[in-house]
């Protein structure tokens, strides 16, 4: 049997490379340049600086609040071309009939007719989609409710102008552009004319679209008198105080200086209810700290009420839309105030009080109706008395729907309480609180005498 020889290789071996100790040290890594040093400043700011109105940075406590990682790409310009700033002729007593016309064949089926715009424009539109909160029954009402107001003051251009360019200035806080007025104005015709039944003619369309173009420029107008301020500012919670079981005050540091009067409000937004905003008025005159007082009541299915006083903490991060409101003091007219507040509506009022004791009374008395329908609800009332014992021009009242007597309070409907101290000759009336209040609050005064421009709150007449 052979045997095989096994040949052995006998050439050199290849040296395998040694492995590199492992480093005791990190690599050292080039330091960034040093900043240059800021020029001084006369005064030190008490709020961060920002490159623009809004600007947050990447990981800024701001941007983190809201889940924004910081400034992203402009927005995308909408379809339909901005429609240019002329003069637009309002309708005229033909046309007002025919677009009244329309306005009352849609009535019955209101709801669908403003469903059918919404689905128009969102589909041919969609980048308007955001500007909206994701439920829109609210919104329907809402457009219903405007487009009667257009036509009840179709043929008063200065009642119209009154109503529309404080809307568009609202609009620029909600992320409104100029060129969106275009593209809705084109679905609501469409939508009109699907609905308007047997009034809407060719006559009819021609009504609508003057006077929708002539609201488009008066909301485009309030539109760019709004852009020269900030759509909105971000406001910190750094305090929160249950007032009672249904109502807390809130402090807020707004991240940029936050321009405002006692007696104004602003729309408020949450992180919790994106793109849905309530007004809040002030509860303080404006600080020399830059901080904000909230007064807020949750009401019954109020959606950001119930946030801010049940869920909002120190720490969360607010939007709020730009001051509202002209229930401000002029003070320069010397006249006396007499001033309702009901429930949390003493916000204001008490705001108002702190900025005629900071300004000066210059001789003028302020007489303070202080209402709530239970004793817990006046929680703001030895504040009040305090400021009351200080300041010999200034007076207050409770008064208590339901009870009375006791600690000096008054009984009986706040409204007529009030009336019984008539005349108010010389007195200026700042009424807030309930809707229903403040309504019955204005018929009262009149009855007494007081004139109509005299007698001033923020409700829709």
């Amino acid at each position: 049997m052979a045997t095989r020889q096994l040949a052995l290789d006998t050439r050199p071996l290849t040296p395998v490379p040694a492995v590199p100790a492992k480093p005791t040290r990190p690599p050292t890594v080039p330091a960034p340049p040093a900043p240059a040093p800021p020029s001084p400043a006369a005064v030190e700011s008490l709020f961060r600086p920002t490159r623009t109105p809004n600007w947050v940075g990447p990981g800024d406590r701001w941007a983190r609040a809201w889940g924004m990682p910081g400034p992203g790409p402009a927005p995308v310009q909408p379809v339909g071309a901005v429609r240019p700033v002329a003069p637009v002729e309002p309708p005229d007593a033909a046309e007002l009939a025919s677009i009244r016309a329309v306005l009352a064949a849609v009535q019955p089926v209101a709801d669908r007719t403003m469903a059918q715009f919404h689905a128009l424009m969102f589909l041919r539109h969609p980048e308007l989609r955001a500007v909206f909160p994701a439920a829109m029954d609210e919104q329907r009402q809402l457009l219903f409710r405007a487009l009667q107001e257009c036509v009840r003051h179709g043929d008063d251009p200065a009642a119209l102008r009154a109503h529309l360019v404080p809307l568009g200035r609202r609009h620029h806080t909600y992320g409104a552009l100029p060129g969106y007025y275009a593209s809705a104005e084109e679905c609501l015709v469409q939508a009109l004319a699907r609905y308007g039944g047997d009034a809407w003619d060719e006559r009819a369309e021609a009504a609508w679209r003057r006077l929708l173009a002539l609201v488009s420029r008066l909301l485009v107008e309030g539109l760019e008198e709004a852009r020269a301020t900030p759509a909105w500012w971000q406001a910190e919670v750094v305090g929160h105080r249950q007032a009672s079981d249904d109502v807390a005050v809130l402090t807020l540091r707004p991240d940029q200086a936050y321009p405002y009067r006692a007696g104004q409000y602003a729309a408020v937004e949450t992180p919790w209810w994106p793109r849905v905003w309530r007004p809040y008025s002030f509860g303080s005159a404006p600080r020399a700290d830059g901080l904000l007082t909230l007064h807020v009541k949750a009401v019954p299915a109020g959606w950001v009420s119930n946030a801010l006083v049940h869920r909002a903490r120190p720490g969360d991060v607010l939007r709020l839309g730009p001051a509202e409101g002209g229930m401000t003091v002029n003070h320069s007219s010397g006249e006396n105030l007499l001033c309702l507040g009901g429930g949390t509506g003493i916000g204001p009022i008490a705001a108002l009080v702190e900025e005629v004791a900071a300004h000066g009374p210059g001789g003028r008395r302020v007489e303070v109706f202080y209402g709530a329908r239970r004793a817990a609800g006046l929680y703001r009332l030895p504040e009040l008395r305090e400021l009351a014992v200080r300041h010999p021009w200034l007076t207050v009242r409770a008064v208590l729907s339901e009870g009375g007597g006791a600690d000096g309070t008054l009984a009986g409907e706040l409204p007529d309480v009030v009336a019984r101290y008539a005349p108010w000759h010389g007195y200026a009336a700042y009424l807030s609180g309930p809707e229903a209040m403040v309504r019955a609050g204005a018929a009262a005064l009149r009855r007494c005498g007081m004139p109509a421009d005299a007698v001033r709150h923020d409700l829709a007449d």
